[in-house]
């Protein structure tokens, strides 16, 4: 403890305390400091200005939570998958779960307030992940950043929505980009499906956005889309027709396959073109409605502008006939079978084939033609020249038919018939049909000869000529047994006859050498003479023959002949 020495007693305050100065007593002085603030104080400061920037920057870059409805969270991971649009994150998962019916999963997104403006119902939401579709690979990136949300966000004008549901398969357009949409009606659609391409002279130009059938019962309705600036192709007057697939037709042609590309025979797909004289047609509007054909020919047909309606009847079979066969005059085609239909009649019990044709007129006669002449008048001038309808067979092979034009010889009169606006035109057998029906006439008159009674007379008579021939057969026996005494005498008579030739040569030898060689008497000797041996021969010939033909004595060489 220290010692306290009056002279230590503290002065009192407020007095001010002397001031020494320096080696005045020899004593250092006492010099009095204020204290300063450490500067490692100020890097918990900063981080907390800091974090309180960062804290109030989040909250205030925070917009509403909304809440997303898919099948399924394939890809999706809490506080890691991102809400994209145009690869910028428009917001980031918090939450996933089930359902109360677990048949769906809730997703709730934490969105930036920049997105707050486009949430609105508009705004559509789906998962990119890697697929295959319309026979093309979309969202491989994702294989290496993991699957996101992809947003597209509609327009502003659209009424305030915080709950979605997302779409199972990405929308074929998008917000923002240039083209127009069209509809198309088919009653069947083949393989057309969501995401199949819209084809303009080979070059795709859009796709197929979605269809709808109605109530069932009528036809079906596909949303396409094409692309600007090829959308201004599409006209007033164009022809869509279903390019799906690989097409193979066997017909009058012989094999004909098409296939539009790769991607069509995957996918399917759709084709279009404006035929001629609509290419200057007004562009048609968004919206428009379409007919879609089954094949390029189909549409093509359809393109003419000038048509006539045609019927004719047929009381045979028409197998091999179907909607859509060639309607042909004189091997080309001039229209299209639209219609085959049985009609019954009941009360009498008579049947035939009522068969619809569609001609265009424009593939056989020009403009001018059409304008100035009337279609009345000139199929009453064709039929009165012969023209009728005949059933063909196109192909043997497939049993397709097609209906011909044709003229034939030596036709009956008949007057134009109508049925309302369409022309009844009689039809004739033609092709197969005529060799039946000749072969079924020719049945029918070897039916109708009385071949009984024609065998019966055949009988009677071979009956009588068997009784003649016994009757010559006999006389031919009575001849030879009268004249084979003659005949056997015969080589004796011949020999006879030789003798006396050889005596006469003898004679006339020596008479020859009497009278010289060169005299008239020689001559008509030897003319003698040869007359003689000609009569010889003729006579030895004559034997023979009656040797090994006597009855040639009773029926002459003539009938001999015909015996024989």
């Amino acid at each position: 403890m220290n010692d306290v020495t009056p002279s230590s007693t503290p002065e009192p305050p407020g007095k001010p305390e002397p001031s020494s100065k320096p080696g005045a007593s020899g004593e250092p002085a006492a010099t009095v400091r204020r204290s300063r603030i450490s500067l490692i104080w100020l890097i918990p400061l900063v981080a907390a200005v800091i974090a309180a920037w960062l804290g109030y920057r989040t909250v205030s870059q925070q917009g509403s939570v909304v809440t997303l409805s898919f099948r399924s969270a394939d890809g999706l991971t809490a506080g890691q998958t991102r809400v994209r649009h145009k690869a910028v994150e428009l917001g980031e998962v918090e939450t996933i779960r089930l359902s109360d019916d677990m048949s769906h999963v809730m997703v709730t997104v934490r969105m930036r307030r920049e997105a707050e403006p486009y949430l609105t119902d508009n705004a559509r939401f789906w998962v990119v992940r890697p697929r295959i579709s319309s026979g093309s690979l979309a969202g491989i990136e994702t294989l290496v950043s993991g699957s996101y949300i992809e947003m597209d966000p509609g327009g502003r004008d659209g009424a305030r929505r915080i709950d979605f549901t997302g779409l199972e398969q990405p929308p074929g357009v998008r917000t923002g980009e240039p083209g127009r949409t069209f509809a198309i009606k088919a009653q069947r659609i083949g393989s057309l499906g969501p995401g199949a391409p819209v084809f303009y002279r080979d070059i795709t130009v859009g796709e197929v956005l979605g269809y709808d059938i109605g109530d069932g019962t009528g036809p079906v309705t596909v949303q396409l889309f094409i692309r600007a600036p090829y959308d201004a192709f599409v006209r007033e007057g164009t022809h869509f027709w279903n390019a799906s697939g690989l097409s193979v037709q066997l017909g009058n042609e012989g094999v004909h396959a098409e296939v539009a590309s790769l991607q069509a025979l995957l996918s399917g797909g759709v084709a279009f073109d404006s035929p001629r004289g609509e290419v200057k047609a007004a562009e048609a509007e968004p919206g428009t409605e379409f007919p879609l054909y089954n094949n390029y020919a189909e549409a093509q047909a359809s393109g003419y502008s000038t048509k006539q309606a045609f019927v004719t009847y047929f009381e045979s079979s028409v197998r091999g006939l179907a909607r859509g066969a060639s309607v042909e005059f004189f091997g080309i085609q001039v229209g299209t079978v639209t219609e085959v239909a049985l009609e019954l009649n009941p009360a009498t019990g008579d049947a035939r084939v009522r068969v619809r044709l569609e001609v265009q007129p424009e593939r056989i006669m020009s403009e001018d033609a059409i304008k100035s002449d009337n279609t009345l008048d000139v199929t009453r001038r064709l039929l009165k020249h012969g023209m009728r309808a005949q059933l063909q067979t196109a192909s043997y092979l497939t049993g397709q038919r097609v209906v011909a034009l044709d003229f034939v010889p030596n036709p009956q009169p008949v007057d134009l018939v109508m049925e309302g606006d369409v022309i009844v035109l009689p039809n004739h057998g033609g092709g197969l049909d005529n060799i039946l029906v000749a072969v079924n006439d020719i049945a029918g008159k070897l039916d109708r000869l009385p071949l009984d009674q024609i065998g019966q007379n055949l009988n009677g008579a071979l009956r009588s000529a068997s009784g003649a021939m016994a009757s010559v057969q006999e006389l031919v026996k009575k001849t030879d047994v009268g004249l084979t005494p003659t005949l056997r005498r015969l080589p004796e008579i011949t020999a006879s006859l030789q003798e006396a030739v050889t005596k006469a040569g003898r004679t006339f030898g020596s008479i020859d050498a009497s009278y010289g060689n060169n005299s008239q008497f020689q001559r008509e000797l030897e003319r003698a003479m040869t007359q003689v041996g000609d009569t010889a021969r003729s006579i030895r010939l004559l034997a023979d023959f009656l040797d090994r033909h006597p009855e040639a004595l009773v029926r002459g060489r003539a009938g001999l002949s015909s015996v024989q």
